[in-house]
């Protein structure tokens, strides 16, 4: 039986080991591994330190990984020493790469923004940019940095920028060359199920688990991680059928609670139900302050079933924007039932839409009361058939309390897409 091959995905950046900038290039790739059966085996950080990359290169390979992955450190600064390092860990010296080079200077010339750099400094940098390791594959650059493809035997390194638009335009082209034919053909997806569950919690689920024969529990490898609102476990064959008994299984421990076994995202699925449906959304947000319709239009073709919302942060724009009566905010307040209800239908009246979503609360850290803590957050739903409101008290910082908000928001309205007649 051939083995699965093995990746590991060197990250670089100083900006990253300071907090300054949130890493997206090792999950993208890792993600991209695991979904086409290659084991991202180990996701390293490092600084932009020569010796450093050169090692942790060295390190993988000698340990008999497959494929090599490292981002970042390709620009013209000082501190963009990833080729460098590349070139010393495989023992193959820089060369000047003219096809590189000549990709390099044809995109600066359209970057309007390097027309005031000195020709001598655009020169030099240009030149930097285009030094490859002796042999390699060049990757055409995305914006002016190239990458490349180092074969080290059966091995592969390769090289790809930092900025995450450029990695994830570059890496598809890199998995279709032919110099990593031989290693993807090794990889084949295993059988998996990617089970989605709204409102069970990992201490529910342990428990849970504790109660199923072992057998079941024994016929899949289950790993669980814990996001706002949900819990995503993925589920491998140990045994043929495996997964598909466990899940199962887990379906009857929490009737309902199981939205998706692909992985699928919520707004996904009502984007689905939306456009099967041919209906539209709008939503009115409070707390969470444009939170949820940015989720939303995240989804490519979003404006086919998404028309726009208001963001209604104080009192007064809840009472214009949204029609939600004086007397309710007077009496009840902003953070209450009639204000969530009043604010989902006008939202969906005023705007036109089939459906209303609102989110209106306190996330924090101040702004409670003994009877209205921080957390406490109302959610409307307003349809074709009527409108529904839930009341939650989510715990967290603000920015916990207004992420769970908009997937609370997000189920409450699948459920009603799911379960309201056309």
């Amino acid at each position: 039986m051939v083995s699965a091959p093995r990746a590991a995905i060197i990250v670089t950046g100083d900006e990253l080991l300071r907090g300054r900038v949130a890493d997206r290039n090792g999950g993208y790739l890792a993600g991209w591994c695991d979904a086409r059966g290659i084991e991202a085996a180990r996701l390293t950080l490092l600084g932009d330190d020569t010796a450093a990359i050169d090692a942790a290169v060295r390190a993988e390979l000698a340990a008999g990984i497959d494929l090599v992955i490292t981002t970042g450190g390709l620009g013209v600064t000082h501190d963009d020493l990833t080729m460098a390092a590349v070139a010393s860990a495989t023992g193959r010296p820089l060369t000047l790469d003219d096809a590189a080079l000549a990709l390099i200077r044809s995109a600066t010339a359209s970057a309007t923004y390097l027309s005031s750099v000195p020709a001598h400094i655009r020169d030099a940098t240009e030149r930097k940019q285009a030094m490859l390791p002796r042999g390699a594959h060049m990757l055409a650059p995305i914006g002016t940095a190239p990458g490349c493809i180092v074969p080290v035997g059966d091995q592969r390194v390769v090289v790809l920028p930092g900025p995450p638009y450029e990695t994830e335009r570059m890496w598809p082209v890199a998995a279709a060359h032919p110099a990593l034919a031989q290693i993807i053909a090794r990889a084949g997806r295993p059988p998996r199920l990617v089970l989605c569950l709204h409102g069970v919690v990992e201490s529910q689920l342990v428990a849970a688990l504790d109660r199923i024969p072992a057998p079941v529990r024994g016929g899949a490898r289950l790993g669980i991680c814990a996001t706002p609102g949900e819990l995503e476990l993925t589920l491998a064959d140990v045994a043929d059928g495996g997964s598909d008994r466990l899940a199962e299984a887990i379906d009857d421990a929490f009737p309902d609670a199981t939205f998706t076994r692909t992985g699928e995202h919520v707004e996904d699925l009502v984007a689905k139900l939306l456009l099967a449906r041919g209906e539209h959304l709008v939503v009115a947000e409070s707390c969470t302050g444009g939170l949820l319709g940015s989720r939303l239009t995240a989804l490519a073709g979003a404006s086919r079933w998404f028309l726009g919302g208001v963001i209604a942060y104080d009192n007064a724009v809840k009472q214009g924007a949204l029609g939600v009566p004086e007397q309710v905010l007077a009496t009840d307040g902003a953070v209450s039932e009639p204000a969530a209800r009043a604010m989902a239908e006008g939202a969906r009246l005023r705007l036109g839409a089939d459906w209303g979503l609102s989110v209106t609360g306190i996330a924090g850290p101040d702004g409670g009361t003994p009877d209205k803590p921080v957390g406490t957050v109302l959610l409307g739903c307003a349809g074709p058939h009527g409108t529904v409101v839930e009341a939650h008290r989510f715990r967290g910082d603000r920015g916990l309390v207004r992420q769970r908000s908009c997937v609370y928001a997000l189920h409450l309205l699948r459920r009603r897409l799911t379960d309201s007649p056309r």
